[in-house]
């Protein structure tokens, strides 16, 4: 499997919807775990599936981070995981995160084994968002297992000055692995336009970065995405974009599924449920 860390600098612009939108189209078996350490929202956001209920139920804010972490305190293994996730309307399955900073502050511990049991979570893919990143912190933790850490971006002076920023810091605290990406957050008006003008600072700039590609603000999609799977959710442009970034980064990580004689399957930690 890949452990993929989704984040972002200041504001953390879209970086949930992006890991939701992701996960619904990836090319592999996979995984969202909801990891920001000011709090998550995908329990207040996302319908749970539920039997004989096309609308869909409430996910457990009970179930998830706060009760893995109870059951780890003598060890985490990854087949641990599976007894903690939800899934939501659509099939997406998720790990929920904690719902404020002060329940993450009491789980500073976990984030370091968490990493290492994603990283062991075959034949699974991981995506794990991991909201705003601050200087320093626990989140490094859970960085270091990483296959890739990818920034969220918007194609504005203030926001690339912030990333030329952070990835200068992450390559320093992370020594150089793992590997940085970038993507950008574009007004599909000039997405491919913004792509190119974030992609020419980087390079100017020397970053050790590579730009992924592009995910589009469309707010309409994201509020579609907040409700069940469908034809036109399904033709939006946030979906169409996640598409093509879902292949673009799953496509960096086949090398490693194929040394580790990793290959698409079903979950293991769900084995019995189809997808």
């Amino acid at each position: 499997m890949a452990l993929i860390a989704l984040a972002a600098d200041k504001g953390a612009p879209g970086v949930t919807t992006a890991a939701v939108a992701l996960g619904a189209v990836w090319p592999r078996p996979v995984l969202v775990a909801e990891c920001d350490q000011s709090g998550g929202d995908l329990v207040y956001r996302l319908p749970a599936e539920g039997a004989g209920n096309q609308s869909g139920g409430v996910l457990n804010p009970a179930r998830g981070l706060l009760s893995l972490a109870a059951t780890a305190r003598r060890g985490l293994r990854p087949d641990q995981i599976g007894e903690h996730c939800q899934r939501l309307v659509g099939g997406l399955d998720v790990l929920i995160g904690t719902t404020n900073a002060e329940q993450a502050h009491a789980m500073t511990w976990l984030w370091g084994p968490l990493g290492r049991a994603f990283a062991g979570l075959a034949p699974v893919d991981v995506l794990a968002d991991c909201g705003r990143l601050g200087a320093g912190g626990s989140a490094l933790d859970l960085l270091r297992s990483a296959d890739l850490v990818v920034l969220f971006t918007r194609p504005t002076l203030e926001q690339v000055a912030h990333l030329r920023e952070r990835v200068s810091a992450l390559q320093e605290e992370l020594r150089g692995t793992p590997p940085i990406g970038v993507v950008v957050i574009a007004d599909p008006r000039d997405f491919r336009g913004s792509i190119a003008e974030v992609e020419r600072i980087v390079t100017n700039a020397q970053l050790s970065a590579t730009v992924l590609g592009g995910f589009a603000l469309d707010p309409k999609g994201a509020e579609m995405l907040r409700g069940q799977w469908g034809g036109r959710l399904d033709r939006s442009l946030l979906i169409r974009s996640a598409r093509e970034l879902a292949g673009n980064i799953a496509a960096r990580m086949a090398p490693l599924h194929t040394a580790n004689g990793r290959v698409p399957g079903r979950s293991l930690y769900a084995p019995e449920r189809e997808r």
